[in-house]
């Protein structure tokens, strides 16, 4: 039997073109004609570090084509045992015949589709012109939310603030080399009024983009606060931007930034504009015009995860 083939993180990193990444995932939106199933979302006791950590299994099938099932753990205290806090494999399939074709390092794959999903976002909400980017978080989705950013939007210069300025150091010092300008901040309100684009990649239970500091035309894009007890962005940020998510399935139910204005009657369902497939497939409209404060909000989806499979599952028998 043919065995399956197997995808590193270093080919991952080797291989990825975020406007390639994009495109793919582009398409899948629009044309939405991938089957993706409610995802498995399980917390689960862990008593040694005393928080609970995530199990989430998400499966997709594009019938006659491929198929793929992510299984993945977050573990927001693995710093204490210096492994990322993201962990798991992805099995790619044939989805005629059921034959595993690769087995794919899956925290590389979901940093490398989490950033280019929010980049596609971004074609549609950010202002063209966006020269400028707060990234607020330092783990590993920061270096590539800037890259994929830089993709689609010409960013020029960009700030970094993570809770250990030695991280936001380190951050800057790998992307100067990039013609990008990059510097590290101590404080998020010195910069945030500041800039075209915020990008948040946190697993924050409080809110660090404050509404208060917002300013016309800004785009907000909220990638962490996974949990409906966390949340990246406060009330008044919520309120007065227009708002747009990945999908209605995990975005209505999943995260704290959309959850808690919801409970709280801040926000309806009715204020959510768009969802990614809408926007794709020009259902619906994404930014109006350049005042608009638009707000991203992704929790992730497995129609990502597949796309990402195929694509380096691509490259990998070019």
């Amino acid at each position: 039997m043919q065995q399956p083939v197997q995808i590193d993180s270093n080919f991952i990193e080797s291989t990825t073109s975020f406007i390639e990444l994009v495109k793919e995932l582009d398409s899948a939106f629009s044309n939405n004609t991938t089957i993706v199933p409610k995802r498995h979302h399980h917390h689960f006791p862990n008593p040694e570090v005393k928080e609970e950590s995530t199990l989430l299994i998400m499966p997709a099938w594009k019938p006659s084509e491929d198929a793929g099932i992510k299984i993945v753990t977050v573990s927001p205290k693995n710093e204490m045992f210096e492994l990322p806090s993201i962990q798991g494999s992805y099995l790619y399939l044939d989805a005629t015949t059921g034959l595993l074709k690769a087995i794919i390092e899956a925290k590389s794959l979901t940093v490398k589709r989490t950033a280019a999903t929010s980049a596609l976002a971004s074609s549609f909400l950010s202002k063209k012109s966006a020269s400028t980017l707060l990234m607020i978080g330092t783990g590993a989705l920061s270096v590539n939310l800037i890259q994929a950013h830089a993709a689609v939007r010409p960013i020029k210069k960009v700030f970094v603030w993570g809770r250990t300025s030695t991280k936001a150091k380190l951050i800057a010092e790998k992307l100067n080399g990039e013609k990008i300008e990059v510097k590290a901040v101590s404080k998020i309100a010195s910069v945030i009024s500041k800039v075209d684009i915020v990008s948040c990649a946190t697993l924050s239970k409080t809110p660090l983009v404050l509404g208060k500091y917002l300013r016309k035309g800004q785009h907000v894009d909220l990638v962490g606060a996974y949990r409906p007890n966390m949340r990246e962005a406060d009330n008044e940020t919520i309120k007065k931007a227009s708002i747009f998510i990945d999908s209605y399935s995990g975005g209505l139910n999943e995260s704290g930034d959309i959850l808690i204005p919801l409970k709280e009657g801040i926000i309806s369902k009715d204020d959510i504009k768009a969802e990614l497939f809408q926007l794709c497939s020009k259902q619906k409209k994404g930014r109006i015009d350049d005042d608009e404060i638009t707000v991203f909000k992704s929790v992730g989806h497995a129609l990502e995860d597949l796309v990402a499979a195929r694509y380096y599952f691509n490259k990998m028998n070019d």
